[in-house]
C-alpha cells in the first residue's frame, strides 16, 4: 500500500518542499529501505522510527517497504523526517489513516520512547504549508509556538507518535495551536540602563542620533573610557519591531534553533556581540550547507563588534556587502541563497595598540609604524560605509564621583521612536524605513541643501578629503537630526552636526 505526506527541508532560512512516500507489501526480505539523498542522521532515522513504532505500540513492517524523499536530487538533512516517516510506515501498513496524510505538512524528531522532539524551522514550514494552501502543520509542541505566528495557516503541536497517529485515526482532532506571542508584548525592563553612564555627553547624543536613524556607529576611545558600557546599553533604546520584522527576526533564529530567547519577550530586537576571534564563516554564514551567520542574526538589531582592529581582516572584509545591500549571498555546492543582513553596526576601538594616544592623562607608548598597522587592519572602504565615528575621551573624576544620574533608557526610547515613526511615515510607500537606508531616487528631495550648505558641505569634503559615499551618508545624518529636532529641512546646524561626526577620517586615511 502507498501512503504520502509532506514534510520539509532547510536552505538557509527558507524551508523547501520534501514528498515522503512510503509503499509496503513488495517481494524480498521485511526491512526499510530508505532513498531520496538522505544524509547520515536522516539515514539514522529509521532505527528511531523502529524503537517509536514499538514503544508506542505498534507493529513493524513484516514485508519490504521503501521509503522515498523527494526530489531525489536535493539533499536531506536533519532529523525533522522522522515523524513524517513513522506516520507514513503506519499508514502503509494500514495502522493509520492515510486519507488525511497528505493534505498536511508533518515535521518532527522523535526518541526511542515515541516522544517527539524540537526541530529547528518552524516558522518557515509554516510558511511554506501556507503558500501549499495544505490544512495544516503538525510539530512538536516545543517547535509550534514559533509557527503559530504565522497566520492563515492551522498548526499543531504533538508530544508523541502515538498523539500524531491520533490526530488522523480518531474522529476529533484538537484544535490549532495559539500562539503566545503578543503583538503589543514588549518589555521596558533590562538589566542595563543609560541612568548609570556617567559623562560622555558627546558619545550619548551621537548613539541617539545613530539609533534614531539606523546609522552605522564607531566609538574611539582609551580603555576605560566607557565605550563598551555604552554600546551594550543600546538594545535599552531601540524601539519594538513591527510585525513584519518581527517574522523575519524569528525566521531566522528558526533555522539555528534559537527561538527560545523570544517566548518571554517576543517583540525585542536582536543585539549580537561575537567574539573577535569569530571566523569569516561564522560572521557572514556559511557551511557545507549555508545557515545564517552573525550578520543575519543581528537583522533588524544591532552588530556589536568590540576591539574591532583585532577581528581578522577577512572577516572584516565581509562586511562591506551586508552594510551597503542590507543581504549577504552565500554560495556554496549545496546551493546559493541570499540572507537577509539589514542591522545597525555598533564598533569600538582604542586609538592605538596600547590605547592612549591622545589621553591628557597617559602618556602613549607605541611607534608611529605600530600605530600605521593597528590602524591600517581597517580597511578604508569599510571606515567609509560608518556613518558616525566618535571619540570618547577618559572621564575625569568629578564625572566619575558625581551621583547625579543621566537621562534614563526610557526617555531617550521615547525620543527614537518618535524619530523612527516620523521616518516610517515618510517612506510609508517604500521598503526603506529609516534615513539609513534613503534610496538614490529619494536623495535629492529628502536631503536638500541651501546653497550655502552646500558650499559647506564642499569645503568639508575638500578639507577632510572624504569619499562621495562618505558625502551621502553625512546628508542622511544630517536627515536624522533634523527629524530629532523635528525640522522639515536640514539646516545648518544639522548639517555641521553630521560633518563633526566625520572628523576622524583624516586621522584614519
Amino acid at each position: 500500500m502507498l501512503a504520502a505526506t509532506n514534510s520539509a527541508t532547510l536552505l538557509g532560512i527558507s524551508a523547501l518542499p520534501v514528498a515522503v512516500e512510503a509503499n509496503s507489501g513488495e517481494r524480498g526480505d521485511p526491512r526499510v529501505v530508505l532513498v531520496g539523498l538522505p544524509d547520515t542522521a536522516v539515514k539514522e532515522s529509521l532505527d528511531r522510527v523502529h524503537s517509536s513504532m514499538v514503544n508506542s505500540g505498534f507493529s513493524l513492517p513484516r514485508t519490504r517497504v521503501t521509503v522515498n524523499l523527494a526530489p531525489a536530487d536535493l539533499r536531506k538533512e536533519g532529523s525533522a523526517f522522522d515523524l513524517p516517516v513513522a506516520l507514513c510506515l503506519l499508514a502503509s501498513t494500514n495502522q493509520l489513516k492515510s486519507d488525511q496524510l497528505s493534505q498536511y505538512l508533518v515535521a518532527g524528531e522523535l526518541g526511542l520512547s515515541g516522544q517527539t522532539r524540537f526541530v529547528r524551522g518552524g516558522l518557515a514550514m509554516a510558511t511554506l504549508a501556507k503558500e501549499k494552501n495544505l490544512k495544516g502543520v503538525i510539530l512538536p509542541k516545543s517547535s509550534a509556538l514559533e509557527a503559530s505566528i504565522v497566520e492563515g495557516v492551522a498548526v499543531y503541536g504533538v508530544d508523541s507518535l502515538a498523539e500524531a497517529a491520533d490526530f488522523f485515526n480518531l474522529d476529533t482532532r484538537p484544535d490549532p495551536y495559539e500562539s503566545q506571542y503578543s503583538p503589543n508584548q514588549y518589555s521596558t525592563s533590562h538589566t542595563h540602563d543609560f541612568d548609570e553612564v556617567r559623562g560622555q555627553a558627546k558619545l550619548r547624543r551621537a548613539v541617539e542620533v545613530a539609533v534614531s536613524g539606523g546609522h552605522n556607529l564607531l566609538i574611539i576611545g582609551p580603555p576605560g573610557s566607557g565605550k563598551s558600557m555604552i554600546a551594550k546599553r543600546i538594545p535599552t533604546i531601540l524601539p519594538a519591531p513591527s510585525l513584519s520584522e518581527l517574522l523575519e527576526i524569528i525566521k531566522i533564529y528558526s533555522a539555528v534553533g534559537e527561538t527560545s530567547s523570544w517566548e518571554n519577550n517576543p517583540r525585542k530586537r536582536p543585539f549580537r556581540s561575537p567574539h573577535h576571534t569569530i571566523s569569516d564563516v561564522g560572521l557572514i554564514g556559511g557551511g557545507a550547507v549555508p545557515a545564517p551567520g552573525e550578520l543575519s542574526l543581528a537583522h533588524h538589531g544591532a552588530l556589536f563588534l568590540d576591539e574591532l582592529p583585532e577581528f581578522k581582516r577577512s572577516a572584516l572584509e565581509v562586511l562591506r556587502q551586508p552594510l551597503e545591500d542590507g543581504q549577504v549571498t552565500i554560495s556554496r555546492s549545496a546551493g546559493k541563497i541570499t540572507l537577509p543582513s539589514q542591522f545597525m553596526l555598533v564598533a569600538s576601538m582604542n586609538p592605538c595598540p596600547c590605547g592612549f594616544l591622545g589621553d591628557t592623562k597617559k602618556s602613549c607608548r607605541c611607534s608611529i609604524p605600530q600605530i600605521q598597522k593597528y590602524r591600517a587592519k581597517i580597511s578604508g572602504p569599510l571606515l567609509d560605509r560608518i556613518d558616525l565615528h566618535v571619540e570618547a575621551p577618559s572621564l575625569e573624576i568629578s564625572e566619575i564621583q558625581t551621583l547625579e544620574k543621566g537621562e534614563s533608557s526610557s526617555v531617550i526610547r521615547n525620543r527614537v521612536e518618535q524619530c523612527r515613526a516620523l521616518q516610517a511615515e515618510r517612506y510609508a510607500t517604500l521598503p526603506s524605513k529609516t534615513n539609513s537606508e534613503i534610496p538614490d531616487s529619494w536623495r535629492e528631495k529628502i536631503c536638500h541643501l541651501e546653497s550655502a550648505d552646500s558650499q559647506i558641505l564642499a569645503q568639508a569634503m575638500d578639507q577632510l578629503g572624504l569619499s562621495t559615499r562618505a558625502y551621502f551618508r553625512i546628508l542622511k545624518v544630517a536627515r536624522t537630526i533634523a527629524d530629532m529636532d523635528g525640522a522639515k529641512a536640514i539646516e545648518k546646524n544639522h548639517l555641521l552636526e553630521a560633518i563633526q561626526y566625520r572628523n576622524l577620517d583624516r586621522k584614519f586615511i
